[in-house]
């Protein structure tokens, strides 16, 4: 086991006390019928592992909102998980925003808030995401919060920044963070030619668990975004999956990375967890 740069040994590669999380969103990269046949071609890669429904591995996929029916008719009977790639902040008179009610009524199980491009392009903030987050786990729904530091610091600065997101997000209610799964992403590795560097990602993740072990959260899932792909899993310490983006639109990709995180979830002692 490697040590991080922060000198503290690591946990685990991946934490046994939770599921390994694999995912990928679209964005508004694939049109509706292209995402139908990727979606099928998705599909098939999950159907060709049934080690997945075991539950150590949990797939997920957040393609766009015109897409969600279809969707989770496409995808009954399997373990993917689907979600929704944004939410409104509640019911009511809101043009253009799409209730976390309704999405729970279409079947979506997980709902991404807070990504980098929301903040920085539609003016998202702290207490925007707040309210989002709250809305999301009222109607039942797990908030994937996407956190991460703009520019390339220092670990330490990176996770206390990022703990600093997290509880903003639960605006200081530690047991609505139970709820969550966050996706650290790294504002300045989005869209990269490379994910930003394993130790790098496992030092601040490592960092992040500290901050939040003192709010009594040993359990909870931190996966890492921002252009990772295959090979990258085994690589990480502390870290309990990927959200994967434009390197998952092949669908053989996604294989490969479930292909990662079973043969991790097969060496970890730890029994299922259900996902949510």
């Amino acid at each position: 086991m490697q040590q991080s740069s922060s000198g503290q040994a690591p946990d685990a590669r991946i934490r046994a006390d939770v599921p390994i999380w694999v995912g990928v969103s679209t964005k508004m990269y694939l049109g509706y019928g292209d995402s139908l046949d990727w979606l099928g071609q998705l599909r098939q890669e999950v159907d060709a592992r049934p080690a997945l429904a075991a539950g150590r591995v949990v797939p997920f996929v957040i393609p766009s909102f015109p897409v969600l029916p279809a969707a989770a008719a496409l995808l009954a009977g399997s373990p993917v998980l689907l979600g929704a790639q944004d939410c409104g902040w509640a019911d009511g008179p809101w043009t253009g925003e799409v209730a976390p009610s309704m999405l729970a009524e279409l079947g979506v199980r997980l709902v991404e808030i807070g990504h980098a491009e929301r903040r920085r392009h539609f003016g998202e903030d702290d207490a925007m995401v707040a309210r989002k987050v709250r809305a999301a786990v009222d109607a039942g729904l797990t908030p994937l919060l996407c956190v991460g530091e703009t520019g390339h610091g220092s670990p330490a600065a990176a996770a206390e920044f990022v703990h600093g997101q997290i509880a903003s997000a639960v605006d200081g209610d530690w047991t609505l963070a139970g709820r969550l799964v966050v996706a650290y992403e790294p504002v300045w590795a989005i869209g990269a030619a490379e994910p930003a560097a394993a130790g790098y990602v496992s030092d601040v993740v490592l960092r992040l668990r500290g901050h939040l072990a003192a709010a009594g959260l040993c359990d909870f899932p931190v996966i890492y975004g921002g252009s990772a792909k295959p090979g990258l899993l085994p690589t990480l310490d502390g870290v309990s999956g990927l959200f994967l983006g434009r390197f998952a639109h092949d669908p053989a990709n996604f294989g490969r990375v479930l292909d990662e995180a079973l043969l991790l979830a097969d060496r970890s002692p730890a029994s299922a967890a259900p996902a949510p």
